[in-house]
């Protein structure tokens, strides 16, 4: 099967999705738009569901996590399901319940680091707000609406080099006191604050005047960098945005679920907490795949011997050798950015791969003529993870963890090269388009 979205096509899309999904409650939706305007059936987890081969469906779960699933006219016992899964979340700064500071007349507000985030590129950027608001509407129903400050609003101010001699040389940077954003300077050191819960309910009336809120509950709100994604490099050979972890998967799988083949079964999972440890109703250690799967196969007998005839592509972006920090990677093992995308194996089962995984998805790069690599952390360096383990062991599907080579993981801005994406795409629609179970059954002899 030929991808039918060139490079060009294909990275003008995915800018345009890191741009508008600036928190996982965003890409959620965008996901779900994409699909919905392609003709999926929305399905709700409270209602009766009645499945049909040759539909495709979606569903989300706490408007952060959703899984798409095109039912192929093939038996599913024949051919099994593919499926990828990525995440919705990134390391960030969210605003805490009670968030108001007064500090010698400027307005802050109280975060907490959410993730793994690197903390020092936060300093000096132009920062706005987005997330999720839950409000008492004027019937006294609980609603949420989705809310995005677009400009920026905010900043954390570094200390200057003056003040800190040291600051190149040991600078830590204590998440409590040091990373505070600024918002505001008030009239007078005693001034009032003004209230996070109304400036939340004056922006989502000036966005939506149509919502009924009588009061703002709660809400779960993050801080982004408003710097646009781009192509960068004096040949554009990169892409600098936020959220590439793991955004960038999520959109993989989004568009070639689009293009996926509709005689054999297809899903795409993209779930929400994995930078914390996904165990959540809606992260990757909850029941949201067991359960769609259950009421796709009612009888357990079929679902394990289907399980048994399908595979899972966990992508999640991988560790590119750096030009400057070179030792940090093994020496037969530092994938290089636009050399396509990278297979992650781990020993000790912070990863999910196999042998048997491995070698199908090379097979699928041999066929769709994508370069692939290959990363094992250093021996004596520690492992992330991704949601590759958590699936395998939770569901006992047979799994691949894959991902595009990025630099500056975890940073407010990250880099990857502007051909992997791509290349990782061309990939996975050569998978949801296999029409053989992707991996054979073993004789028994």
């Amino acid at each position: 099967m030929v991808a039918s979205c060139s490079m060009v096509d294909f990275n003008t899309g995915l800018l345009d999705f890191l741009r508008i999904s600036p928190t996982p409650f965003h890409a959620t939706r965008n996901i779900a738009a994409r699909l919905l305007a392609a003709g999926f059936i929305p399905l709700y987890e409270g209602d009766i569901w009645q499945l049909e081969p040759g539909n495709r469906y979606l569903v989300t779960r706490n408007d952060s996590s959703i899984i798409a699933f095109v039912y192929g006219k093939s038996p599913l016992l024949d051919s099994g399901i593919r499926l990828l899964g990525a995440h919705t979340d990134s390391p960030c700064l969210k605003v805490k319940p009670r968030p108001e500071l007064n500090r010698r007349g400027y307005f802050q507000l109280g975060v907490e680091v959410y993730g793994g985030a690197l903390l020092a590129p936060w300093y000096d950027r132009d920062l706005s707000m987005a997330g999720r608001v839950t409000y008492r509407d004027e019937t006294d129903q609980v609603a949420s609406a989705l809310v995005d400050f677009e400009l920026p609003v905010a900043v954390v101010p570094s200390l200057a080099i003056h003040l800190d001699r040291e600051a190149n040389n040991s600078r830590s940077i204590n998440s409590q006191k040091d990373i505070v954003p600024l918002l505001l300077q008030l009239p007078a050191e005693d001034a009032a604050l003004p209230d996070f819960r109304g400036l939340l309910h004056a922006e989502l009336l000036r966005q939506q005047p149509q919502l009924a809120i009588k009061q703002v509950l709660d809400y779960e709100i993050s801080l982004y960098d408003t710097q646009a994604p781009a192509m960068i490099g004096l040949e554009q050979d990169f892409i600098a945005s936020a959220r590439l972890d793991n955004l960038l998967s999520c959109f993989i799988g989004l568009q070639a679920l689009l293009e996926a083949d509709d005689q054999v079964s297809s899903l795409l999972i993209c779930t929400d907490h994995e930078e914390v440890g996904s165990a959540s109703c809606c992260g990757a250690k909850g029941p949201m795949l067991q359960q769609f799967l259950e009421r796709l196969i009612p009888d357990g007998e079929s679902r394990v011997r289907v399980i048994e005839r399908s595979m899972m592509i966990s992508a999640d972006n991988a560790h590119g050798i750096h030009p400057n920090f070179m030792d940090r990677h093994d020496e037969n093992h530092g994938p290089l950015l636009n050399r396509g995308p990278v297979i992650k194996v781990n020993a000790n089962q912070r990863y999910a791969t196999t042998s048997e995984t491995s070698a199908f998805f090379r097979l699928l790069c041999e066929q769709a003529e994508v370069p692939v690599q290959t990363f094992v952390t250093r021996t004596d360096m520690g492992c992330g993870s991704t949601i590759g383990p958590v699936v395998a062991s939770e569901v006992g599907i047979k799994t691949i963890d894959v991902g595009s080579p990025t630099f500056a993981m975890h940073s407010i801005r990250e880099l990857a090269g502007a051909r992997d994406g791509w290349y990782l795409y061309k990939a996975v629609v050569e998978f949801f388009c296999y029409r053989k179970a992707p991996i054979a059954l073993v004789s028994r002899s």
